[in-house]
């Protein structure tokens, strides 16, 4: 009897909650009382709720029903014993064994359980496209069809599932290349990062960070660290000729990519043409994509040189016709890239205020990419074009911290300018990353103080460190023209590109596929036949002029010592197979 009563007590006075002393049914506040009984409790078809209280106090009209008719009041048949009273036994039956033994509900059923994996007879949900499933994994594109077998097939869908933006720009060359690096143990000279550890005094601000303020390890204001966006403004207001507001004209950003990628979704939309100059880093041109604008294309063409002499950066030149041609009533924006990368051209002031000119002329957007400003050699100036008139309050300027303290992993970039266009890039970093980390920007900052104290100083960083990647340069172009590579010089930058033609003319034919680009046939048995990584420059161009600078690969010498010391034994070994 118990268990029935308290089975009925749980259909009837479910609704009721003692600690809420409310009545979920009529949505009233219930008095507490002792003890509840089925007399006191709601419900469609069960006993009236003879307590039920209303907004006015108890009334014996006022109590709801499932059919709206006011509750009656009757008494219940017997007082509160069926809740409270106890058994008059302890009952047997439910203690007592079921007849069949409880291992029974175990076995198995008369169908082995497997079957329950198999696919329904129309499987509409999983049922594959008309044509084959396109999936991708870090080696590149994999055709699969659906398989019956649901625990290994891939998922596939009838709806389209890449985002048409992606169209076209899903192959990524840096993938393949350094997982041919990994597979044959080459010597990396092709992936654009440093192999030593920064400064010793930017080690020093980031271990400081870690263990002074605990509120470090918590977010900053959104838009930039304050102490990292004050510096910022304080240095580069002096270089630029501005005076730089921290709040306005300052956004620190997920590395000079994320500053970037900021900018385009910023301010090109779907329509809209940027100029790009090639070669180019090869972010721009998918950015510019995935944006909805359509990438214009201009293009360095080098010079003559004479015979003997190795080719310079500073040979590739714009065509000013060529340049001015480019510009539309639909132009947006133009990217510059100085020192460029991959050539390793610094432009020259005569040649940014050729740029400048246009972009004024045709109210155009400059975004100038100028992440290698303090690696410069021979004795060129690098020059800031948003410091030309007329300038700054069209110019986005993007910078790195992990390319000006060697320290590519931290992810700290920067964008400057006027706030007509950095209002719109804090909105996309806001509904985006919304936040850098701000350990990271602190170590900057502090990094920023400590150069600061020493700017234009011969024991300066900006001073010392372009000396020493010079001489890196120097003794890798060296190194490899002993096996007839041919370096064009450059003038900045981690990098420089080598000729290739004597190569393309002795041995046309590599293996490839069908209409591969002759550099990057070349760059893939260097790997494996000689143990060395590089970049192939067709990379750097449009589609278009592949083929036309396909005799072209691009070297990293911002390298430690036992990578260069590496790198001159594979070439040793090369040369000795050279000879005769």
């Amino acid at each position: 009897m118990i268990f029935s009563s308290i089975k009925w007590a749980q259909q009837d006075c479910s609704k009721f909650s003692q600690t809420s002393a409310k009545c979920s049914f009529c949505h009233l506040g219930l008095s507490a009382s002792p003890a509840l009984t089925p007399s006191s409790c709601p419900s469609s078809s069960g006993p009236s709720f003879s307590s039920c209280p209303s907004s006015s106090g108890p009334s014996p009209s006022s109590c709801p029903s499932s059919s709206g008719r006011p509750l009656q009041l009757a008494p219940p048949p017997q007082p509160r014993p069926l809740c409270l009273a106890p058994p008059p036994s302890p009952p047997p039956l439910p203690l007592a064994p079921p007849p069949q033994p409880l291992p029974l509900p175990l076995a198995p059923p008369p169908q082995p359980l497997p079957l329950r994996l198999a696919p329904p007879p129309q499987p509409l949900p999983l049922a594959p496209p008309p044509q084959l499933a396109q999936i991708c994994s870090e080696s590149g594109p994999v055709q699969s069809t659906w398989s019956p077998d649901w625990k290994v097939g891939p998922l596939t869908m009838a709806k389209r599932v890449q985002a048409r933006r992606l169209d076209g720009i899903d192959h990524n060359p840096w993938v393949e290349f350094v997982k041919m690096a990994s597979e044959f143990d080459a010597v990396n000279l092709g992936q654009g990062f440093p192999d030593f550890p920064p400064p010793d005094f930017a080690v020093e601000a980031f271990q400081h960070v870690l263990s002074s303020d605990f509120m470090l390890n918590q977010y900053t204001k959104a838009f930039g660290y304050p102490p990292l966006t004050k510096t910022l403004a304080s240095f580069f207001g002096t270089l630029l000729g501005q005076e730089i507001d921290p709040l306005k004209n300052v956004l620190v950003t997920v590395g000079a990519y994320g500053a970037l990628f900021t900018a385009f979704q910023a301010l090109v939309e779907e329509g809209d043409e940027v100029i790009i100059i090639e070669p180019f880093f090869d972010c721009y041109e998918p950015m510019t994509l995935m944006a909805g604008g359509r990438p214009v294309f201009v293009t360095l063409k080098p010079g003559p040189t004479q015979d003997g002499e190795l080719d310079s950066s500073s040979n590739w030149q714009l065509d000013p016709t060529d340049l001015a041609s480019k510009f539309t009533s639909r132009t947006k924006a133009l990217i510059l890239n100085t020192p460029n990368n991959p050539v390793g051209k610094v432009f020259s002031k005569e040649e940014l205020e050729l740029v400048a000119s246009l972009c004024r002329q045709h109210d155009v957007i400059c975004i100038t990419d100028e992440v290698y400003q303090w690696l410069v050699y021979d004795g060129y100036q690098h020059v800031s074009i948003a410091s030309l008139p007329g300038m700054w309050e069209r110019t986005l300027t993007i910078g790195s911290a992990g390319k000006t303290f060697s320290a590519t992993g931290w992810k700290v970039g920067w964008v400057l300018g006027p706030d007509s266009l950095m209002k719109h890039l804090r909105t996309v970093h806001q509904n985006s990353v919304y936040h850098c980390p701000t350990q990271g920007q602190a170590a900057v900052a502090r990094s920023f103080e400590h150069e600061q104290l020493h700017f234009g100083q011969p024991g300066s960083y900006f001073v010392q460190f372009p000396r020493a990647m010079q001489r890196a340069r120097d003794r890798m172009m060296h190194s490899l023209q002993s096996v007839g590579l041919k370096p064009v010089v450059p003038q900045g930058s981690y990098f420089f590109i080598a000729d290739i033609s004597d190569f393309k003319s002795k041995m046309p034919d590599l293996p490839g596929e069908v209409d591969e680009p002759y550099d990057r046939r070349f760059v893939k048995w260097l790997i494996k036949n000689k143990g060395l990584v590089a970049i192939p420059v067709s990379t750097f161009y449009s589609v278009p002029h592949r083929k036309l600078f396909d005799h072209y690969i691009r070297f990293c010498f911002v390298k430690d010592e036992s990578t260069l010391q590496a790198m001159d034994e594979k070439l040793q070994k090369w040369k000795s197979e050279l000879r005769p």
